[in-house]
């Protein structure tokens, strides 16, 4: 699906900001509309493994950036990629997909949907290795070099101390792009990355009005749509949204009974509130913080 193109450096058509790199590639492989390719684009990238917590913010981005008008660009991958590409396509925007295969094919292939759905929107699926090849290790650093001069500016939604979205930042930043990271609790190794580069300069986003106020600053977009909600948090949950726990933990801290707790989670759980982690700590469901973010603040 797609009909194939293929960009070569010197070619009108090829990405200006490729050239930004210290090797920028000879050819880019594509489907879908090579238009894509010319912006304005934010990067967007962060853990695969990511918690709801990691999910949650990077569908808040994609849903902003489409309603600015932005082409997010991201690397199809588990986690915070295709939540991002999933939230842009289902506001209506476009994102392109940099994948480390060919770009004739889909990998993982859990992101069949983000692949087709970049190329049916008015996006595009783009690599660097040749049509029809699959994945090799050092095709995703590279990959990941050219998401990070793609976009004016790269978002970090999620990441460890050491990380492959952690090098793409510094890559991102020895280019002079713009970085922002979203901060997480102390507690949690997934936030390391994301803290670390907070404390190094990089712009915090603490709520989606920020967000939106420093696209309108960079990229000099305003958004085509406001969504209010209102909801009345318990302590439970408000504990959780500030940092994922067992439940004994939580029961010490908010001074309730064990039992009592655990049915509360249980019963939270049930109703997709909130989820449990592969390591027994509870967290905020992926839908219950997208929910979060859009709470009406006026």
């Amino acid at each position: 699906m797609g009909e194939r193109w293929e960009l070569h450096s010197g070619d009108e058509d090829y990405p200006t900001c490729l050239g930004d790199l210290e090797c920028p590639p000879e050819t880019v492989y594509g489907r879908g509309d090579p238009a894509a390719l010319e912006g304005p684009h934010i990067s967007v990238v962060g853990a695969r493994r990511a918690t709801p917590y990691g999910l949650a913010v990077a569908a808040m981005v994609g849903r902003i950036a489409a309603e600015c008008g932005i082409v997010v660009v991201s690397g199809g991958a588990l986690g915070c990629d295709s939540a991002a590409a999933r939230a842009v396509l289902a506001a209506g925007g476009r994102t392109v997909v940099v994948s480390g295969v060919g770009a004739d094919l889909v990998y993982p292939s859990s992101s069949k949907d983000v692949f087709d759905g970049a190329i049916e929107k008015g996006g595009a699926v783009i690599s660097l290795v040749h049509w029809g090849m699959g994945p090799r290790k050092w095709s995703f650093p590279e990959r990941n070099h050219v998401i990070a001069a793609l976009g004016e500016a790269l978002f970090v939604c999620e990441a460890g101390a050491r990380s492959g979205t952690t090098s793409t930042a510094e890559v991102a930043s020895k280019l002079g792009r713009r970085l922002y990271a979203v901060p997480g609790s102390i507690f949690s190794p997934q936030s390391a990355g994301t803290n670390r580069l907070i404390s190094e300069g990089a712009a915090i986003v603490c709520c989606e009005e920020e967000l939106e106020m420093m696209i309108s600053l960079d990229f000099g977009r305003l958004r085509l749509v406001k969504d209010g909600y209102s909801r009345s948090e318990g302590r439970v949950l408000s504990a959780l949204v500030a940092s994922p726990s067992r439940p004994d933990d939580l029961a010490a801290l908010l001074g309730e009974n064990p039992l009592t707790l655990l049915r509360t989670l249980s019963d939270y759980e049930s109703r997709g509130i909130v989820e449990r982690l592969w390591d027994g700590r509870y967290a905020p469901s992926k839908e219950y913080l997208c929910s979060h973010t859009r709470l009406e603040k006026r």
